[in-house]
Order: C-alpha cells, then sequence, then structure tokens
C-alpha cells in the first residue's frame, strides 16, 4: 500500500462526503491508498451513513473505525497505529482534495522529503474563496524555490497539505491532552526527521473549509486561549530536550506562542 489518508471526523455531516468523493476520483488509483476513517464520539446517526457511502463504493479501500472517545488527537492516533501504508496523508472530514491531489504529492515525497501541496480555501455555504495566508506561502515558496523546513515553516503549523513518509512519523503520536494547538506540537516532534520540502504544481490543491462552529473557528476565551499557548511552551521546551530539533525552528515555535500570547492578552483577533 502506497499511502494511506487519515480522516478523524466528529458528527460529520454532508461535508465529509465531499471529502471521501474527492478521494474516490483521484487519478492514481483506488489500488494504491486507502483510506483509514475513524468515527469519534456520537456513533448514531453517522455511522449508518458511512456505512452506506462504503456499501455505495466498494472498489475503495477503507478501514472504518468507530470509538466512543471523542478527540481528534485520538482518532488520529488510532488510525496512525492502522495505517498500513508507506506515505501518510491526513485530510479534516470537512475539506476535499483535487484529483491529482494524491498522485502529485506521491511523485515527489520521499523518506527524506515531504511533498507540499496548493493550498485554498473557501467559506461554507457561500462558495466565496476566503483570502488565505498559507496560499500566498506557497506562491512565495514556488517562486523563491524553497526547500528547507525553516523557509516552509508556515507549512508545519499542522499535519494536512503535505505527505509524509512512515519513517518520518516513527512512532510520535499526536498530544492528546491538548485541545487546540496539538497539531503544531505533532509536527514539531517529527520535525528532526525532515531533511527538504517540495512544491506540487498548482493542481494538486487542498481546499480547506471553513465554516462556524468548526475547531478552527470556534470561540475560546482569552484567558483559556493563553493558558493553552503557556502550556504549549513547556511542551515544546520537553520535546526539544529530547532530540536533535532544529534550533531556529524551535525558537519559531516558541515565537509562534508568544505572538499568540500577546495578542490574545491585548484581545487582537488573531
Amino acid at each position: 500500500m502506497q499511502i494511506s489518508v487519515i480522516i478523524p471526523t466528529y458528527k460529520p455531516q454532508s461535508y465529509l462526503i465531499d471529502c471521501l468523493n474527492s478521494l474516490a476520483i483521484q487519478s492514481i488509483g483506488v489500488e494504491n491508498f486507502e483510506i483509514v476513517l475513524v468515527l469519534n464520539g456520537c456513533k448514531e446517526p453517522y455511522d449508518s451513513f458511512i456505512k452506506d457511502w462504503i456499501k455505495d463504493n466498494p472498489t475503495i479501500n477503507i478501514n472504518y473505525i468507530q470509538t466512543d472517545k471523542p478527540g481528534v488527537s485520538n482518532a488520529r492516533n488510532i488510525a496512525l497505529d492502522e495505517a498500513r501504508g508507506e506515505f501518510i496523508c491526513f485530510i479534516d472530514d470537512d475539506d476535499y482534495v483535487s484529483k491529482t491531489y494524491l498522485q502529485e504529492l506521491h511523485d515527489q515525497a520521499s523518506i527524506a522529503c515531504i511533498s507540499l501541496c496548493h493550498p485554498s480555501a473557501f467559506w461554507h455555504g457561500g462558495g466565496i474563496k476566503d483570502e488565505y495566508r498559507i496560499e500566498k506561502e506557497y506562491y512565495r515558496g514556488k517562486r523563491l524555490n524553497i526547500n528547507t523546513l525553516l523557509g516552509a515553516k508556515k507549512f508545519f503549523a499542522g499535519p494536512c497539505m503535505k505527505l509524509l513518509h512512515r519513517d518520518i512519523i516513527g512512532d510520535k503520536r499526536f498530544n492528546t491532552a491538548f485541545k487546540t494547538g496539538e497539531d503544531s506540537l505533532f509536527m514539531f516532534s517529527i520535525s528532526d526527521k525532515i531533511n527538504k520540502v517540495s512544491f506540487t504544481s498548482e493542481n494538486a490543491i487542498y481546499y480547506r473549509r471553513y465554516r462556524e462552529g468548526s475547531a478552527t473557528t470556534s470561540n475560546r476565551s482569552r484567558r483559556e486561549k493563553i493558558l493553552n499557548s503557556l502550556r504549549a511552551i513547556r511542551e515544546y521546551i520537553l520535546i526539544n530536550r529530547k532530540g536533535n530539533y532544529p534550533f531556529v525552528f524551535f525558537i519559531t515555535r516558541l515565537l509562534a506562542e508568544v505572538k499568540c500570547i500577546f495578542m490574545d492578552t491585548l484581545g487582537i483577533k488573531r
């Protein structure tokens, strides 16, 4: 198996079908990848409509798992333990990808190189493309021919929009003690194995859907945000002590959390 596509989902709606349908038509061919779909938390009525999709798409290699324990980090960790692919691809359940997404990422990825895609974003329901900072970073990376972790550091705030060799991840897992910020912590924890990056063409697109009530748009109290950033700083330091991590990248992660604390203290929207 070449690629394991990991999708955690919680109380999914029709957007999950959009995500799965985009994978069903991948140009790489269904025999070359599997989907590891983990439904976490409430089982019904979500379990039934997921099984209906699986029944309607018998050619897709899908490992469907249901766990009563909620949490995106827990779901991703379960999927990582189950994944059979040489490469790992993370996709959020409310996003979807272009037809050549997996093929182009796979063409450029290796045990020594992480391939990065063309990111795009839109608002759920309106279909209006949102101004997306990471998309600007993509074009900057292509224009300047960036191939280093530090040069593409803004792509490493989370696990999506890239293809990772399973040896880069190893036995590292998401920290389930964090409700937010766990993505960045995970990416930093595997940064000691990242040697270089490569960008796909503009045709390999990850479409990020923004919707009210999603984990990335939910409101949290100012105090909660500040405490979470302080805990994250402590965790970065603990991780850094355990291995040979890129020092400059480590400093950028700390500075990012300090910036969040400053903005949250002043009530400035991030």
